[in-house]
């Protein structure tokens, strides 16, 4: 079987979950003999895939998302280089999904689409893209509406896709979670890392790991802290905002914390794999504090750390983060940010002030990661994706 996949985010420009599950999915299924998979990329040339260019040289000074839609129409065409026509087609985000969709009814094959995040479920992302954001949502109606099987990363996200877009027939909608490197993410015992930041090693510490985004919930954690035991500190792995505003607010908020408590370190560029591992084997708790989330990859990350999770009961985060075994679930409700803040913080105090509990939990969280999260097997859940797609079309 051959396979094209479509995708914005491929090493070394990884920048999120959905760029963590393309990584380790493309070598978990190359490590198999009974499928080929060609990479198709937009954005910068790298090694291992083919990559177009995202700004179309007619129209320099247009909204991204044309550029994007541009080269999506290239990569279509790219699938079948050399007359070489893939069995099927498998985008990944509304960035290629454009490119899956029209690939296929150009090459009369199969389009699979993995759901990681919906459009409609993020409507801040209009203060980032403007009309853009009205083309990214037509994208994605248009591909998930049309493809001949969706991937949900999780039960919520099947849910989501579901009641985003009714039109899609339940039975098209499979659930293969995301997966974690269990080798690599595993207990760190060096501290080489913590030092190099900051932390003071007598204390406990909170970790943070991800954008600085709406969805994150990065303001809720900075709000949540100002209530929680001034013995532990903050580490907040936080890269660059989605606008200047939300940059704005967040430094605001960082600064008001730090007029208030010692211990905040916030480190905005982003740190290699292995300086992250440490971080979060280290800290006492890692918090997920995001307003939506389809699954949430970093809690894996922090789980096969052996690492207590604090994170929202949003989304397919339930699905990762069992409540009072390998971590707590906080309710989040959008219409009462001040509960969500009390609540997260009451967690947070409960595993800086029972550290023995936390390490317990966090052994719990490594023992599920390695149960239950392999990625040899979300590549066989895969692939028996792609072969039901093909006999559908037999």
């Amino acid at each position: 079987m051959r396979v094209a996949l479509l995708t914005r985010e491929f090493p070394p420009f990884v920048y999120g979950g959905a760029g963590v599950h393309v990584d380790h999915l493309v070598a978990a299924l190359r490590s198999r003999s009974d499928v080929q998979v060609d990479v198709l990329c937009t954005g910068e040339e790298r090694p291992g895939a083919v990559c177009v260019a995202e700004t179309d040289p007619r129209m320099p000074d247009a909204n991204a998302a044309l550029g994007q839609l541009s080269a999506d129409l290239v990569l279509a065409d790219l699938a079948a280089r050399d007359g070489d026509v893939p069995d099927v087609l498998h985008s990944h985000t509304w960035y290629t999904n454009m490119a899956g969709h029209v690939g296929g009814l150009l090459h009369g094959r199969p389009h699979v689409v993995t759901a990681h995040s919906l459009e409609p479920l993020r409507p801040w992302k209009a203060e980032q893209l403007g009309g853009g954001y009205r083309l990214s949502s037509f994208a994605e109606r248009t591909a998930y509406e049309g493809a001949d099987a969706i991937i949900a990363v999780s039960r919520g996200m099947r849910e989501d896709v579901l009641s985003a877009y009714p039109r899609v027939e339940p039975d098209r909608v499979r659930v293969v979670h995301n997966g974690i490197d269990a080798g690599f993410y595993r207990p760190d015992p060096d501290t080489d890392v913590l030092q190099r930041l900051g932390v003071d090693p007598t204390r406990p510490y909170v970790a943070f790991v991800g954008r600085i985004t709406r969805q994150k919930g990065v303001g809720h954690l900075l709000a949540a802290m100002r209530s929680v035991t001034p013995e532990a500190q903050l580490v907040l792995l936080a890269g660059s905002a989605d606008t200047p505003e939300l940059a704005s607010e967040t430094e605001q908020a960082v600064q008001t914390l730090r007029a208030e408590r010692k211990g905040i370190i916030w480190e905005s560029t982003m740190l290699p794999r292995a300086d992250v591992r440490q971080v979060l084997t280290h800290a006492t708790v890692f918090v997920c504090p995001s307003i939506y989330e389809p699954q949430g990859i970093v809690n894996l990350e922090a789980m096969a750390c052996e690492t207590a999770v604090v994170a929202s009961d949003v989304g397919g985060i339930p699905e990762v983060v069992v409540h009072s075994e390998t971590g707590v679930l906080v309710p989040y409700d959008p219409r009462d940010s001040d509960a969500f803040e009390a609540g997260l913080a009451a967690a947070i105090d409960e595993m800086v002030l029972r550290p023995d509990r936390a390490a317990a939990m966090g052994r719990a969280g490594r023992e599920r990661a390695l149960r239950e999260f392999s990625w040899d097997s979300i590549a066989e859940q895969t692939m028996e994706v792609y072969r039901s797609v093909l006999a559908s079309r037999r």
